[in-house]
C-alpha cells in the first residue's frame, strides 16, 4: 500500500521575475491567472529575496541553502555541489529536473540526486515532461524542480533579438504599452558602480540612447514573456488536478532573481534595486504556513509581510513541510518558523574586465534596507522602504538618519563577521565619538 503521509513536493522556478510582475500582486499590466490561482489557495510572501542577482550564484544558493560568498560561487562559471536532489532521494523522493540548471551546464549533469526529464531552452515541451512526470503512476512520494526559461528573454528582446522560446508580437501603439514606473528616473544620490557597470556593457545594456517609449515597448515585451511563461504553469497545475489521489502536494513557485523592468532606468539584474532582488515567493498545499508562520486553513490566499531568503530558507522549508531533517548548519529557516526573520541580505558582484572589486551588499529589515557598494561615489544608499518603496530618496546622505545608518553599518558588519564574507573590509565604519 502506498505511503501519502509525506507530500509529492512541485517547485516551479522562473527565470528573471520580479516580484510584482504578477497580477495577484496587483499589477494591472499583465494577466497571470495560473501564478493567481496557485496565491489563492496558498500563501505569497511579499518581501522574499534572492541571494544574488544573477543566474549561477542565485541557483546555487537555492539548491543549497548557503550564501554564494560562502560557496564561492560569484559569477555565472561556476557551480557548487547541489544539495537538495541528493538529500530528498537518500529520504526516499523520486527526484525530477527539468528545464535550465546553470550550475555553470547549462542543463543538468548526472549524479546530483535528479534525474532529467526535459533540457534547457524549450519551456513548452518542459511544461509537457514535468506534467508527464506529475502523472507518472508511482509508488514514492515525488521531488519535481520545473525551472522555466522565461522571462529571461527579454535579455535577447532588449538587443533586438527573439527569445529562445520564440518571437512575440510587435508591440501595440505605445499609448496600449505599460506606463513608465513612477521610479522611472535615476533618483538623486543613486550609487556610481551600477551606473559605471550600464555604461561598460553595452551588450547586456543596450539601453543608453533609449527614449520613454522603448522602455515602455520593453515593459509590455517584459510583460508578454511572463504571460507566456504563466500559461506553462497551468499545464502543471492542471496535471496536479487530473492526477488520481491518494498523496497531497506541496507547491512552491518563485524566480531564481529579478528584472529592472525600467525602474531606475534599469534593464537586467546585478544592481540592488528591488526591482532586481526581490522575487515572487509562493507555497500552497498541507502545512502551507499562514502569514504569521503558523500553519493551518489560514494559509489559504494569505499575504505575508515576513522576510525570506529564498537562496537560504528553500530548502529549510522544504525539508519542513516534507518532514526531512535538513543537514545541521545550515543558516536559513522554514518560513513555518515561529521565529521570523530580523534582516536579509542580499549579495552582487560584476565581473568586468576593469572593474576590480566590483561588490555589494544589501541589508534589510522590516522597513529600512541599505546598500553598501565596495567603491564609487555615493556607495551607502539608505531607504525607508514603507515611505518611499521606489528608492527614491537616499537618507544616507542625510545626517539627521546618521544613527540609522551606523546601525546598518554595524549589522552588516556583524553579517560578514559571522559568515567570513569577504566584503567585510569595505563596511564603511561609524565615525568615532570624541569625548569631552
Amino acid at each position: 500500500m502506498t505511503d501519502t503521509r509525506q507530500p509529492d513536493i512541485l517547485v516551479v522556478l522562473t527565470d528573471q521575475q520580479t516580484a510584482d510582475a504578477m497580477s495577484a500582486a496587483g499589477n494591472p499590466h499583465l494577466a497571470t491567472p495560473h501564478m493567481d490561482a496557485l496565491a489563492a489557495v496558498g500563501t505569497r510572501y511579499r518581501q522574499a529575496y534572492c541571494a544574488q542577482p544573477l543566474c549561477t550564484p542565485s541557483r546555487a544558493s537555492l539548491l543549497t541553502g548557503r550564501l554564494p560568498s560562502t560557496l564561492g560561487v560569484t559569477g555565472n562559471s561556476s557551480g557548487p555541489e547541489p544539495l537538495l536532489g541528493r538529500l530528498f532521494a537518500e529520504a526516499g523522493y523520486d527526484c525530477g529536473y527539468g528545464g535550465k540548471w546553470h550550475l555553470p551546464e547549462l542543463d543538468l549533469p548526472d549524479g546530483r540526486g535528479f534525474r532529467r526529464i526535459h533540457p534547457a531552452g524549450d519551456d513548452a515541451g518542459l511544461a509537457h515532461a514535468a506534467a508527464g512526470f506529475i502523472r507518472e503512476p508511482r509508488e514514492r512520494p515525488f521531488l519535481l524542480v520545473a525551472s522555466f526559461l522565461e522571462p529571461h528573454g527579454i535579455c535577447e528582446w532588449a538587443r533586438g533579438q527573439d527569445p529562445r522560446t520564440g518571437p512575440l508580437p510587435a508591440p501595440p501603439p505605445v499609448e496600449q504599452c505599460p506606463p513608465l514606473p513612477a521610479n522611472f528616473p535615476p533618483a538623486p544620490y543613486e550609487a556610481r558602480l551600477p551606473r559605471l557597470a550600464q555604461q561598460a556593457w553595452p551588450h547586456t545594456h543596450p539601453t543608453a540612447q533609449w527614449r520613454e517609449d522603448d522602455w515602455r515597448r520593453y515593459r509590455y515585451a517584459y510583460y508578454a514573456l511572463v504571460e507566456r511563461v504563466d500559461r506553462h504553469l497551468g499545464l502543471l497545475l492542471d496535471a496536479l488536478r487530473e492526477r488520481p489521489g491518494g498523496r497531497e502536494t506541496v507547491v512552491v513557485f518563485s524566480s531564481d532573481h529579478g528584472d529592472g523592468a525600467g525602474a531606475h532606468r534599469w534593464n537586467q539584474k546585478w544592481a540592488l534595486y528591488e526591482e532586481s532582488v526581490r522575487v515572487p515567493f509562493l507555497v500552497a498545499g498541507p502545512g502551507a504556513p499562514g502569514p504569521g508562520g503558523q500553519s493551518g486553513d489560514a494559509a489559504a490566499g494569505a499575504v505575508s509581510d515576513r522576510l525570506v531568503s529564498t537562496g537560504l530558507d528553500l530548502v529549510p522549508t522544504l525539508c519542513d513541510l516534507a518532514g526531512v531533517t535538513p543537514p545541521p548548519g545550515l543558516p536559513g529557516r522554514s518560513v513555518r518558523s515561529r521565529e521570523p526573520r530580523e534582516t536579509v541580505v542580499v549579495e552582487t558582484r560584476w565581473e568586468l574586465p576593469g572593474f576590480n572589486n566590483a561588490l555589494g551588499r544589501m541589508i534589510r529589515d522590516e522597513r529600512h534596507k541599505y546598500v553598501c557598494y565596495a567603491w564609487g561615489d555615493h556607495r551607502e544608499q539608505l531607504f525607508d522602504l514603507t515611505a518611499d518603496p521606489g528608492e527614491m530618496v537616499n537618507l544616507a546622505v542625510d545626517t539627521r538618519h546618521s544613527a540609522l545608518l551606523d546601525r546598518f553599518r554595524g549589522l552588516l558588519d556583524e553579517h560578514c563577521a559571522r559568515t567570513a564574507d569577504p566584503f567585510a573590509r569595505f563596511v564603511p565604519t561609524a565615525p568615532t565619538k570624541e569625548h569631552d
